[in-house]
């Protein structure tokens, strides 16, 4: 099991050491070779145009579409959830469509409003920790997209297939429910 996560900004270091204590290897993704023998990818948090940019700019951008063609598991928290939606609001942005939902970006508020919150999820019986900063608000899901946890009444991860979706920032808690579902989807072949 090998995990890419994009290493462009933002917090993917906090995701590598999460998965390490979990007995995952990663790598960091610059490059389309870099995405090659890895069976599931995050795209973490930091600024969702920056990282756009450098998506399109590097080749990514279609790297990671046929990565999702291929049916290898996605996970995008905060900027990488917009990166996935296919509508990006607030203001409106290109993505890489391969979530059907509609975000608005920095929906939670400014960094003033970064806040630490429990909601619940379908993932365990506890409630979920949820660390929010400058999160975007998931609006609309498509059909078929499963709301796995929620704060405020909407949702703040959601999964369809082998592509999920965070609002806020699971890599900055202790708990790693939501890194084992993924470390779980990925793992999965069928």
């Amino acid at each position: 099991m090998k995990i890419g996560i994009l290493a462009v900004q933002g917090d993917f270091e906090a995701h590598a050491a999460m998965l390490a204590g979990m007995g995952v290897d990663t790598v960091e993704v610059r490059t389309r070779e870099d995405l090659q023998g890895c069976d599931g990818l995050i795209l973490p948090g930091g600024e969702s145009t920056t990282q756009l940019q450098f998506l399109q700019e590097e080749g990514l951008y279609d790297a990671i579409q046929k990565f999702a063609a291929d049916n290898r598991a996605i996970f995008g928290t905060c900027a990488g959830a917009i990166l996935l939606a296919t509508h990006v609001e607030n203001p409106k942005q290109e993505s890489l469509k391969l979530l059907d939902m509609t975000v608005l970006r920095n929906g939670y508020g400014r960094q003033m409003a970064s806040d630490v919150v429990t909601g619940p999820s379908t993932l365990k019986k506890e409630p979920l920790e949820m660390v929010f900063i400058r999160a975007p608000i998931i609006e609309r899901l498509g059909p078929g997209v499963e709301v796995l946890a929620e704060y405020a009444g909407k949702p703040a991860l959601v999964q369809k297939g082998r592509v999920m979706a965070a609002a806020f920032h699971p890599e900055l808690t202790s708990d790693t429910t939501v890194h084992h579902r993924f470390i779980k989807m990925a793992a999965d072949k069928d």
